[in-house]
């Protein structure tokens, strides 16, 4: 379906929080989803995303991960530079402020008159699939969809050490896991640790596996395989559909 595209302001902890917000155009009641980018903020590649979800009948909710450290509006550059940026703002955000955000923007969707408030789902990328992974972690979230997901294992995240793997049985809702193999972010020791988490503690998930390497489904960069997003987004279309 044809979708409407905007921009919010949220305020957290005094600062402002930009939120791309992309709608299925015709009027209605939807599922909301939590949008999380990669290091890399809300480039083309990552709107190209949310624009897609959204035209299967979502309200997606993508907010500035970084709005704390960079301008409004800004876009880090997928190169050398762009990532030790990306992972320094990273490094520099507190976990507590990660999970303030996740916070204002589920609540955001819940007041929204266009989105069913029983029905919030998240979706992320890279760092984004860890900060899904603890969106999750939320009573209202019914569907996380975690795409390589960085650090969890580790604690890795921002500021300090996260908590993510030992919080795993607050999860109420279903997680799907989409992960590549040939993935060095996200290595085999990691892949089952994060899978037996889940598994341990009886949430209801499912891991799609890849011959792909870390942020396959980003269409800007050599590491992009059309074949493997292609697949991936039906995984993600299906798993959001049955759940919402």
């Amino acid at each position: 379906m044809q979708i409407t595209k905007r921009n919010v302001e949220l305020r957290v902890d005094d600062s402002l929080m930009r939120v791309y917000v992309a709608s299925p155009k015709p009027a209605g009641v939807y599922p909301g989803i939590v949008f999380y980018s990669d290091i890399y903020q809300l480039g083309g590649p990552i709107i190209r995303l949310a624009n897609y979800l959204a035209g299967f009948g979502y309200v997606v909710a993508a907010p500035e991960i970084f709005h704390r450290l960079e301008p409004i509006g800004q876009v880090i550059e997928p190169d050398d530079l762009g990532r030790m940026r990306g992972n320094d703002d990273a490094r520099r955000t507190t976990i507590a402020e990660y999970d303030a955000d996740c916070r204002a923007i589920i609540d955001f969707l819940k007041a929204d008159i266009s989105v069913a408030p029983n029905k919030i789902g998240t979706v992320g990328f890279c760092i984004g699939g860890h900060l899904a992974f603890r969106t999750a972690f939320a009573d209202e979230v019914k569907a996380a969809v975690c795409c390589y997901p960085t650090g969890i294992p580790s604690g890795k995240l921002g500021k300090g050490v996260a908590d993510t793997i030992h919080r795993v049985k607050e999860i109420k809702g279903e997680i799907l896991l989409i992960l590549g193999t040939l993935d060095p972010h996200i290595p085999e020791s990691d892949r089952q640790t994060l899978i037996k988490a889940i598994a341990d503690v009886g949430v209801p998930h499912k891991v799609v596996l890849y011959e792909a390497e870390h942020t396959f489904m980003r269409d800007d960069g050599y590491r992009y395989d059309a074949v493997a997003a292609t697949s991936a987004w039906q995984e993600i279309v299906e798993f959001l559909g049955r759940v919402f």
